[in-house]
């Protein structure tokens, strides 16, 4: 690990957290240079949705590369997003009755956040925008303003103009309709608040520590921007492409955003981001928001053998029949050990396990990648156990990597146990 501790910047993250080096990856497991093999209850920060080096998408890219397809090519017609073009809509868009343009931003999540809180603010002629408590959109300039975690919001860089933030649901507890907060200050002229040009939302927080919104808060907030004239922005960048069961995480809550991001597994495991407008909001002038790398043709060419997942709804079903399994594993872990104070929380292949103990979640992180599995924390404390597996993954493997957990905080709390009676 020599190497990356002289050359590499400080800002490294999950190397520290995962300190091996990684050389292959395949479906829900990852492979280091040793030959251990461990269990990615991770993907990629959700990038993995569909397994790594998928066999479809590895033989679609090594033929299309074998042909000299274009590989770079602005936003030239290239066939390969031709071809990703036809597909996202005859298969995603058409079904689902949905009518939006597809801007293709830089080839990153938080540049598809940046794209679409430039169009709103021109759109609407405003500059406000509202975002909410734990949100968390991205590290880029205009996506840092409407993130909530104060780990990232240096006062040496962070812009806080033009960003409102609210309260996210259930923000206080289950007995508060944050909604109706958020309608009393956009009625009141001397709130302070102003008219926004859009909400910007996630509908399950993941970075924030898996906090999902319910149907019905959803539903109000969508109502509002109707009511008070402004767009709403569903970022699913992370918790879309089937992550909650369905292709988008709001379907099943029944709301209509004006604008979409998307990115992380569209692109198979490669980097390209979406932005779907409703075609009255495609105001822009040509050229007038560009990017070297607007459009990864070699991305389309994953993305359009993935997008065969959404033919049918079987992983739909396998995403919900998982999740049985998950969450039921999870509140055993809680109810084991009660003096943790525990909660389970989350959707589809998203799920939380919130642990207050400050540091104790980092320390059963580093406890299951020494017995062979990868899993990240989430929320502003490190406080919430994420588990991210792929969409794909087997049931006997998630078992296997849940029977890891177990066994992981049972060895954190022993240690604890071994500490006061020492003391």
């Amino acid at each position: 690990m020599r190497i990356f501790e002289q050359i590499e910047s400080q800002v490294r993250s999950y190397v520290r957290q995962f300190p091996t080096i990684f050389q292959r990856a395949k479906g829900s497991y990852l492979y280091d240079e040793q030959g251990k093999e461990y269990i990615d209850f991770f993907a990629g920060a959700g990038t993995i949705n569909y397994g790594h080096n998928h066999p479809r998408v590895n033989e679609a890219l090594i033929e299309y590369i074998k042909n000299d397809g274009v590989t770079h090519g602005l936003d030239y017609a290239t066939s390969a997003k031709k071809k990703f073009l036809e597909t996202f809509h005859y298969t995603i868009l058409e079904p689902r009755r949905m009518d939006y343009k597809i801007q293709f931003s830089g080839p990153t999540g938080t540049n598809a956040v940046e794209t679409a809180l430039k169009l709103v603010r021109m759109v609407k002629g405003r500059s406000n925008v509202i975002s909410f408590t734990n949100a968390f959109h991205g590290l880029t300039m205009g996506s840092m303003a409407v993130t909530g975690n104060a780990f990232y919001r240096d006062e040496a860089f962070i812009n806080r103009a033009n960003v409102t933030f609210m309260p996210y649901d259930k923000y206080f507890g289950e007995g508060i309709n944050t909604a109706d907060y958020i309608r009393k200050f956009l009625e009141d002229n001397s709130s302070g608040v102003d008219l926004p040009a859009a909400i910007i939302l996630e509908t399950v927080q993941a970075e924030g520590g898996v906090n999902v919104a319910s149907d019905e808060w959803l539903q109000d907030i969508e109502q509002i921007c109707r009511d008070f004239d402004i767009l709403l922005v569903v970022d699913d960048i992370q918790v879309g492409n089937g992550r909650t069961g369905t292709f988008f995480s709001f379907e099943k809550s029944g709301i209509n955003p004006d604008i979409i991001t998307l990115s992380k597994s569209i692109g198979g495991g490669l980097p390209l981001a979406l932005v779907l407008i409703r075609p009255e909001l495609d105001q822009w002038k040509p050229g007038e928001h560009t990017g070297t790398f607007r459009g990864n043709n070699l991305a389309f060419v994953a993305s359009t053998e993935l997008l065969s997942y959404w033919e049918n709804n079987n992983l739909s079903e396998a995403v919900y029949y998982k999740e049985g399994i998950l969450r039921e594993e999870l509140e055993k872990v809680a109810e084991k050990y009660p003096q943790l104070n525990s909660r389970v929380r989350g959707r589809g292949l998203i799920y939380g396990l919130n642990i207050p103990e400050i540091g104790f979640c980092r320390e059963v992180s580093t406890e299951a990648f020494e017995r062979g599995l990868i899993i990240e924390l989430a929320g502003g404390k490190d406080d919430v156990l994420k588990f991210l597996s792929p969409l794909v993954i087997e049931e006997e493997l998630l078992k296997e990597g849940l029977a890891i957990i177990n066994d992981s905080i049972d060895a954190v709390m022993e240690k604890k146990e071994t500490m006061i009676k020492g003391e």
